[in-house]
């Protein structure tokens, strides 16, 4: 739908980021990346592309520091980029149903190109595919795991520049000097907001340092991914806190729907971790 001053997927469309207080423009993008013949090819698309193209290069790298060759990450590649779809886009329908579906034709549904993904749904989904996966193959689950979780946060970084390219998971009114303007057009209106999409970049890129210079020196299997877990639900929260994208509705105590996620994640990844760590500890 064009919107005047936003047309939101138009290869004409343009999105400038000014640094609040400064005169010209950081940078200026397309959200339409190229073009296939008729079909257009979305920044958003692209750099979620990206994000498990550059996730699972890392970890097969990675895969060998625990005896496991690389090419059992890359078999396992396809599984997880289903399930993360799968479960992203599920769970966005249900959150947003009624301002994004209701009354429109149902494939819209499927249109995942133009953005409309939800990140806990995707690792659940990928989660439960991995699980699947590791079960029917016989391997060590755990070890997996923790080969797996640097690398999902340093996805999660092309996956938020996407965001920011989108137009979507913007942040809330403020006067800082790296606040960034959307064009006229955009919902907020020429505002500037916390550019909350860089700051998830950059906390994730520190996740993802941290957890890679952690697998080398970790203590028992499922240490890494545990503390993933607690990680990102730490960091998420903390930037849901400037997130400007939620209507009154989605609010529950002050909270954002992410925010009480986050709480479900954070116990999970401590109850692992300890749970783990007791039966390292009873192995000797």
């Amino acid at each position: 739908m064009a919107i005047e001053g936003w047309q939101c997927f138009h290869p004409a469309a343009k999105l400038r980021f000014p640094i609040h207080g400064f005169p010209t423009s950081l940078f200026c993008v397309r959200p339409t990346a190229f073009h296939l013949g008729p079909l257009p090819i979305y920044w958003y698309g692209v750099m979620v592309a990206l994000a498990f193209l550059v996730g699972l290069w890392t970890a097969a790298r990675r895969a060998p520091q625990a005896g496991i060759h690389g090419e059992r990450i890359m078999d396992l590649g396809p599984w997880l980029i289903l399930g993360a779809v799968v479960g992203a886009r599920i769970l966005y329908v249900v959150s947003y149903w009624r301002e994004s579906f209701a009354g429109e034709p149902w494939w819209e549904i499927f249109m995942v190109q133009r953005g409309g993904l939800v990140y806990y749904g995707g690792l659940i989904g990928a989660s439960l595919a991995f699980i699947f996966y590791a079960r029917v193959r016989q391997l060590e689950m755990w070890k997996l795991a923790d080969i797996l979780a640097p690398s999902i946060a340093l996805g999660y970084v092309f996956g938020r520049i996407g965001c920011l390219l989108n137009g979507c998971c913007f942040g809330r009114a403020c006067e800082l000097p790296w606040a960034i303007k959307f064009p006229v057009g955009h919902e907020t209106a020429d505002v500037p907001v916390h550019p909350t999409q860089i700051y998830d970049s950059l906390l994730n890129l520190g996740l993802y340092a941290g957890l890679a210079w952690l697998h080398r020196r970790k203590m028992f299997d499922g240490q890494v991914f545990a503390l993933y877990l607690v990680g990102y639900a730490i960091t998420r929260s903390t930037v849901e806190l400037f997130r400007g994208d939620y209507s009154a509705e989605h609010l529950r105590g002050g909270l954002t729907p992410a925010h009480w996620v986050s709480i479900g994640i954070l116990l999970t990844g401590v109850a692992m971790f300890w749970i783990r760590r007791q039966r390292a500890v009873k192995r000797g």
